[in-house]
C-alpha cells in the first residue's frame, strides 16, 4: 500500500492549502482516511479523518478552519486548511485504516510563516 500525499507548501498566516492523499498498490478498501501533522521536536498528532460512514473528525485546534473531505472509499481523502496559522507548521502524514491495520504515507511539509 502507498499513501500519496501532496499539496503542502508556504504561506503567511490567514492563508490556505488544500492537501491531498491518494492511495494505490492495494485492492484494500480502507474503513477511513486521515492526516495527521508533526512538528518539529514534537510528537506527531491526529489532525482530521473521515470515515465510509462520511464521520468526520478533527482535532479542537483544527476545528472551524479546516474540513476534511467525504471518504468514499476510492482512496482519496483531501484536506482544505484555511485561516492557517503559524502553529500549524509541520508535516503533513497521510493514514489509512482497513480493520486493525494502519498504514502511513509520506509527509508534505506545511510552513505558516506570521
Amino acid at each position: 500500500v502507498q499513501l500519496q500525499a501532496s499539496g503542502g507548501g508556504s504561506v503567511q498566516a490567514g492563508g490556505s492549502l488544500r492537501l491531498s492523499c491518494t492511495a494505490s498498490g492495494s485492492n484494500l478498501r480502507f474503513d477511513s482516511m486521515g492526516w495527521h501533522r508533526q512538528a518539529p521536536g514534537k510528537k506527531r498528532m491526529f489532525v482530521a479523518s473521515n470515515t465510509l460512514r462520511n464521520r468526520p473528525d478533527y482535532a479542537l485546534s483544527v476545528k472551524g478552519r479546516f474540513t476534511v473531505s467525504r471518504y468514499s472509499g476510492n482512496g482519496t481523502l483531501h484536506l482544505q486548511m484555511n485561516s492557517l496559522k503559524p502553529e500549524d507548521t509541520g508535516v503533513y502524514y497521510c493514514s489509512a485504516f482497513s480493520g486493525v491495520n494502519q498504514y502511513w504515507g509520506q509527509g508534505t511539509q506545511v510552513t505558516v510563516s506570521s
